[in-house]
């Protein structure tokens, strides 16, 4: 049977890169990581990780990843939760990049004060990574969009609008409010870790076709395209911290809201520290919202 000190090893071999790095985050020789992998591979039949720069793994390992995760996620919540009630520790942390940027320096800042002793390791990646993170015990919480239903125990951190994103010498930059049939022409620029989803959405309930223009991995190159004159965007107002000078943001007509939970794993039980985070996390310390009307939640106007 393989060890939870081996399957520690494999995993900090695939998020790490290579052995040397693996072994140097667990303090370990790296000759101990070399044997740890191949009585694994032994255990497991067939070879688990490429030994390349960067190593990545086999189809084998790609299978049996999730689950060394998942165990070492219900082995560290174990032993936090028999930790005589002290609240310290490492929680990590998922959320897509505009509350990276928007959000959580201000949730960090307020956990280190309400726990000093708990460190939150931030995890960026999109809408669809995220809940597969949490399945796979990548990371122990996260900050999920609109995600419904609500899960138990989880907590409303925020809530903002989508709004038109422009050149700053845009013809529609300096209008108060920007209908979303009015940039069809501009050429729509999209990405998956844009809040995609999200934007698609946003166009059916306005009964307008979903084609975007151009279609790229980083929401940085979508902001880029943008301030080059490449094209126009839709983006979250948390996604203000992340704009050039170039670039400006304008509420949008349709209005639509999104809603981030804190939440940690539906599939197993939460870390302790999850509980902490949730319960030390103010509800609600951001809303972009105050300066607009009334807007229409999406899961509303997509009813309605």
């Amino acid at each position: 049977m393989p060890t939870l000190a081996q399957l520690r090893i494999l995993v900090a071999v695939v998020d790490r890169g290579t052995f040397t790095d693996a072994a140097a985050a667990l303090h370990v020789s790296q000759s101990a990581v070399s044997h740890a992998v191949a009585a694994l591979e032994r255990e497991a039949g067939g070879r688990l990780v490429e030994r390349e720069s960067p190593a990545r793994p086999t189809a084998l390992g790609a299978r049996v990843l999730p689950h060394a995760r998942a165990a070492l996620a219900s082995t560290d919540a174990f032993v936090a939760e028999t930790a005589a009630g002290r609240v310290a520790g490492t929680v990590r942390l998922g959320a897509v990049p505009t509350v990276c940027q928007g959000l959580l320096p201000q949730l960090l800042h307020h956990w280190a004060q309400q726990l000093p002793d708990v460190q939150v390791r931030v995890f960026e990646g999109d809408d669809e990574e995220l809940p597969q993170w949490l399945a796979n015990g990548v990371v122990d919480a996260a900050v999920l969009v609109d995600p419904d239903p609500l899960p138990t125990g989880a907590l409303v951190v925020a809530r903002d609008d989508f709004r038109a994103l422009l050149r700053r010498d845009h013809p529609l930059a300096g209008e108060p409010l920007v209908d979303l049939a009015d940039l069809q022409d501009d050429g729509i620029l999209s990405s998956p870790s844009g809040c995609e989803p999200q934007i698609a959405r946003i166009h059916a309930a306005a009964g307008l076709p979903w084609a975007p223009a151009q279609h790229v991995r980083e929401l940085g190159t979508v902001i880029r395209m943008v301030a080059e004159g490449i094209g126009v965007s839709l983006m979250p107002s948390l996604g203000q911290a992340m704009l050039p000078a170039e670039v400006v943001m304008r509420p949008l007509v349709p209005q639509a809201v999104r809603t981030l939970v804190l939440t940690g794993p539906t599939q197993r039980p939460w870390h302790p520290l999850v509980h902490a985070i949730v319960d030390a996390a103010p509800a609600h310390p951001h809303d972009a919202r105050a300066d607009l009307p009334a807007p229409v939640p999406l899961v509303d106007a997509l009813a309605g």
